[in-house]
C-alpha cells in the first residue's frame, strides 16, 4: 500500500513490512488515486540503469481499479486499433505513430486509408473521477493539451481528420467530461475545435491485475 507519495515517486509498504521507493509515472495531480494507505500493484523492471527498479502500475480507490500509469493508454488504444476493435476507424489500415506535424507536435497516432485520407489521433489518459460515474480530463492544467487542441484544430482539412479519444482508466468512470473548472483554457480549445470539425470519443477499458483492453465507446459532453 502507498505509504507517502510526491511528484513522480511513492513510497509503497509489502505486504511484509518492507517499504520501497517506486517510479510513479504520471504528471498529473492524480485527484483521488493515490491516498495514504491505498492498495497498489507494481511492475518490475530488470534494467540495471534503472534509479528505481519498481513502477506504480495500479491503485485500488474507494471508485474502483485505476491505472495510474498513463502511457498505457496509448498501448491499449494501440492494440485496439490493430485488431479493428474500433470499427469506424477500421478502414485505417496504415498506422504511424509519433508523427512530427503542425508547428513542433508529435502525433500520438497517424491513421492512413488507401485514399490517402489521414486522421490525426492524440490519446488522453482520463483518471479524474468526479462521482456518480463522470470522469473528467484534465485533473491540472495541461500546457500541452491544449497545445495538441490548436494543432489539431488548424491540421483539419479536405483529406486530415482530427480525433481525441479518451482513454479511460478508471474503472468507476462511465461517462466523460472536459474538467472546466479545472483548465477553463482548455475547456475553451476544445469547445472551438468542435465547431472547427475536431471528433471526440471516450472510451472505457476493462483493467485487471493481469490485463488492460479497450471495450466500449462511452458517452463525452463538454
Amino acid at each position: 500500500m502507498v505509504s507517502r507519495y510526491k511528484r513522480f515517486l511513492a513510497d509503497v509498504e509489502f505486504l511484509d513490512g518492507s517499504i520501497v521507493t517506486v517510479h510513479c509515472p504520471n504528471t498529473g495531480a492524480m485527484t483521488g488515486c493515490i491516498d495514504s494507505g491505498s492498495k497498489v500493484w507494481l511492475s518490475h523492471s530488470e534494467d540495471p540503469k534503472r534509479k528505481y527498479a519498481y513502477t506504480l502500475e495500479l491503485v485500488e480507490t474507494k471508485n474502483g481499479l485505476t491505472c495510474i500509469h498513463s502511457a498505457r493508454a496509448n498501448k491499449v488504444v494501440m492494440e485496439a486499433l490493430e485488431n479493428g476493435l474500433i470499427k469506424e476507424l477500421s478502414e485505417y489500415r496504415h498506422i504511424s505513430s509519433e508523427v512530427r506535424y503542425g508547428q513542433s507536435s508529435r502525433a500520438d497516432f497517424v491513421l492512413y486509408r488507401e485514399d490517402e485520407t489521414s486522421i490525426i489521433l492524440e490519446v488522453k489518459a482520463v483518471t479524474f473521477h468526479l462521482g456518480e460515474g463522470l470522469g473528467a480530463f484534465p485533473d491540472a492544467k495541461s500546457v500541452r493539451a491544449l497545445k495538441h487542441t490548436v494543432e489539431l484544430t488548424n491540421a483539419i482539412n479536405s483529406s486530415t481528420r482530427s480525433l481525441i479519444i479518451f482513454c479511460v482508466l478508471h474503472s468507476g468512470i462511465n461517462k466523460v467530461s472536459v474538467a472546466r473548472e479545472i483548465d477553463p483554457a482548455y475547456y475553451v480549445a476544445v469547445e472551438t475545435a468542435l465547431r472547427a470539425g475536431l471528433e471526440v470519443q471516450a472510451w472505457g477499458v476493462d483493467i485487471s491485475t493481469s490485463a488492460m483492453t479497450l471495450s466500449r465507446r462511452i458517452p463525452f459532453n463538454l
